[in-house]
């Protein structure tokens, strides 16, 4: 079954951080792909300027993209998301949750609340009202993909000192995805993984490591084929972490 085709129709894709970095990457190779892109962004002039590069992959299809600007803390308009997409389709086959924020690089006790509440907001509670919202039109698609962007902030053993809201967050949010991906196995053929991009040239690394030389990283474009594939039909791993530094599919280990 095509990537981008199910029963001859385009498969309708959801992208959050679409204006640039993973987002962009992942929008614009699902629209190659031929998916219907609903791409969601804080940024307006962002959407439009990758409206722009998609309408330029297929002249043919004028309409091949919904831009939808909104700040993914604004939880109503997420519950709205999810009843137009249901008028305008019926459906949704595939969900990239990228959108996130990296917060402060400070230790914990020095953390400004506010800033630790937008950290949770965006990369956790969101997603949870994303899978509250989408679920049902997830469910409708013959196969319903999801892909959350994740962190190695979030697992590893020499944990970083002072990123605790951002690591807190990606481990919560790892948590959320492999639940919601046990809830589905059995009910539907709705399919979860989880994605760790490893170090990308993006504005969130820049901010977070302003000594390094983004030359020396892999580009967001290099990732996208594997959301691509991660959003198709085809794929049938659930519940797991698709590592792009190693290219392997990994496991969580029960506890012994």
């Amino acid at each position: 079954m095509s990537a981008s085709k199910q029963d001859g129709q385009p498969r309708i894709a959801l992208v959050t951080g679409a204006s640039r970095g993973i987002g962009r990457a992942a929008a614009l190779a699902l629209a190659k792909s031929g998916a219907h892109v609903v791409a969601l962004a804080r940024t307006q002039g962002g959407l439009e300027e990758l409206d722009d590069e998609i309408r330029a992959l297929r002249p043919e299809e004028p309409e091949a993209t919904t831009l939808v600007p909104m700040d993914l803390r604004d939880f109503a308009a997420i519950d709205r998301l999810g009843e137009a997409l249901n008028r305008r389709w019926g459906r949704l086959d595939a969900f990239v949750g990228n959108a996130g924020v990296l917060g402060l690089l400070t230790p914990l006790h020095q953390l400004d609340p506010k800033t630790w509440d937008d950290v949770m907001e965006v990369n956790v509670t969101a997603n949870w009202r994303l899978i509250r919202s989408l679920d049902p039109l997830l469910r409708l698609s013959g196969a319903g993909r999801v892909a959350f962007i994740t962190s190695g902030a979030a697992s590893r053993a020499d944990l970083r000192a002072y990123w605790g809201p951002y690591a807190t967050s990606k481990a919560a949010l790892d948590a959320l995805a492999r639940t919601y991906a046990a809830e589905t196995v059995n009910t539907s053929n709705v399919r979860v993984m989880l994605i760790n991009p490893g170090p990308l040239r993006t504005r969130m690394r820049a901010t977070a490591m302003p000594g390094e030389d983004p030359l020396m990283l892999r580009a967001p474009d290099e990732l996208a084929p594997k959301i691509v594939e991660i959003c198709s039909p085809d794929w049938t791993e659930t519940g797991k972490l698709y590592d792009f530094p190693s290219d392997r599919i990994l496991s969580f280990k029960a506890p012994d």
